[in-house]
């Protein structure tokens, strides 16, 4: 090695452990910023000459070091495994939630929910049955139409909070497209930025944060996957249709029903705009908001839907068969407010007073004397009313089943979300031990780079000082 050469190898080195330092510094100065990707600097060996010629001699030892430039620790595989567990979490915390909202509206077991409810409304039936006439029979009736009309109530409080449970999810899938639709724009314009970037050899890490941030939040709430391209870019598919192409995008738009009632005849859907093809959304958080919207609240909507229209035919089926204080047969006792199909939305108590009450299994007496009704005291019929309480198939069975089958759902979704977490946070640990910055590695780096440069700055400073005793012997 000559003299000369020695110089530019020291100053290949300063040059790269400069680079190497600034590196280090940028990782030191991000170690808290989230979505930052640590960076190294890969440091190459620059070799001597290697092809032969004629009056050339070479001592076989290379010419520095070069920095060829930065290279983001991250790891595709990860990060692609990283998006379908953060879409398999997101779809499963969904529908944890969306069943813990259904067991509030159900409110089950409680003193005021609907089960007790219809236990005090069988119970009603008995006082009857114990006090048929009088003035305490009046007032055994009136308590009958009162708790007749708690259950119907409770049952349409019920179904307008599932109807607003609903609505409100419809509201919040709206705004998730949304955002799915502006957050691939944003892929894509970042996609022509880093394209552009590594066409002409400038660095694009930060931009590359940014965009792999917004990747996995599409694999969030669409279940999205992604796949990087030779020139720097990515693209983003759900259900092997391409949402982001490069620079292109396509957007999604939510067609279907527009209220609780429509939902099982008129799914809600995702499509993609300007065609009538549906997006294939399995997973994520739309995927949960579709399984609400379109199965599980119209679901239990119909659920309810069935306890009213068992309570109401059990009942009006019986009730028509008696006679009521007046004598005259007795009239449906659950009745729609509107329409003429018996629904959780429009159940009713028919009767207008106490006396309409069909308490009695046999027609009335008349006074032989003036052919005026006897009053009736007579309660077979309400007694037999009074014992659907237990009977099977009855609303009160049905509701029980319906009641625990919500239960053993909700601990399921929950039990499967739960599982979901703890694997989603496993991967985001080795993630972030990939790409993450450790800082105590940052420092040792950063020794170890200046190390290295004080080592180069001696080094040359060693060269001048054999110049100066080379140049001293000359001027001697």
């Amino acid at each position: 090695m000559s003299t000369f050469s020695g110089i530019s190898t020291s100053l290949s080195a300063l040059y790269a452990q400069r680079q190497a330092l600034d590196v280090a510094g940028q990782n030191i100065a991000n170690a808290n910023t989230e979505g930052y990707t640590r960076q190294r600097v890969e440091l190459n060996s620059v070799g001597g000459v290697v092809t032969p010629a004629m009056y050339t001699t070479t001592d076989g030892l290379g010419n520095g070091v070069t920095a060829a430039g930065t290279t983001r620790m991250r790891d595709e595989f990860l990060e692609a495994r990283g998006q379908i567990e953060h879409a398999k979490f997101a779809f499963l915390s969904g529908q944890e939630e969306v069943y813990a909202r259904v067991e509030e509206v159900f409110g089950e077991p409680s003193d005021t929910g609907i089960q007790s409810q219809l236990s005090g409304y069988w119970n009603a039936w008995s006082d009857v049955v114990n006090q048929p006439g009088g003035p305490t029979g009046n007032a055994a009736r009136s308590q009958l139409l009162q708790e007749g009309a708690t259950v119907a109530d409770s049952l349409r409080s019920a179904n307008a909070t599932l109807e607003s449970l609903w609505n409100t999810t419809i509201e919040q899938l709206d705004t998730l497209v949304t955002e799915v639709n502006t957050a691939a724009d944003t892929v894509a314009q970042l996609n022509q930025a880093i394209v552009r970037a590594t066409a002409a050899n400038l660095p694009a890490s930060e931009l590359q944060d940014k965009r792999d941030g917004l990747v996995l939040r599409l694999a969030e709430l669409t279940g999205a996957t992604s796949k990087s391209l030779d020139n720097g870019a990515v693209d983003v598919s759900i259900g092997g249709t391409k949402l982001v192409d490069g620079p292109v995008v396509r957007k999604l738009e939510v067609t279907g029903a527009g209220t609780l009632r429509d939902a099982t005849a008129d799914p809600v859907t995702l499509r993609w705009q300007g065609t009538t093809t549906d997006a294939s959304v399995t997973s994520g958080q739309l995927a949960s908001s579709l399984q609400a919207l379109n199965k599980v609240l119209p679901g239990y909507a119909a659920k309810l839907d069935e306890v009213a229209q068992r309570l109401a035919t059990t009942v009006n089926t019986q009730h028509v068969q008696g006679y009521d204080l007046n004598g005259a047969p007795g009239g449906n006792f659950f009745v729609p407010e509107t329409g003429t199909v018996i629904t959780a939305a429009n159940i009713k108590v028919g009767l207008t007073g106490a006396a309409q009450v069909a308490a009695s299994a046999v027609p009335p007496r008349t006074d032989p004397n003036t052919g005026n009704p006897i009053g009736n005291l007579d309660a077979g019929n309400a007694l037999k009313l009074a014992g659907f309480a237990t009977a099977r198939g009855g609303p009160d069975t049905f509701y029980r089943e319906t009641v625990t089958a919500l239960g053993v759902e909700s601990q399921s979704a929950q039990r499967r979300a739960t599982i979901q977490n703890v694997i989603t946070q496993n991967n985001d640990a080795q993630r972030i031990a990939q790409s993450g910055v450790s800082l105590d590695e940052e420092m040792a780096n950063m020794l170890l780079y200046q190390r290295a440069y004080q080592a180069a700055t001696r080094m040359i400073s060693t060269i001048d000082s054999t110049f100066d005793s080379l140049f001293s012997m000359i001027r001697g």
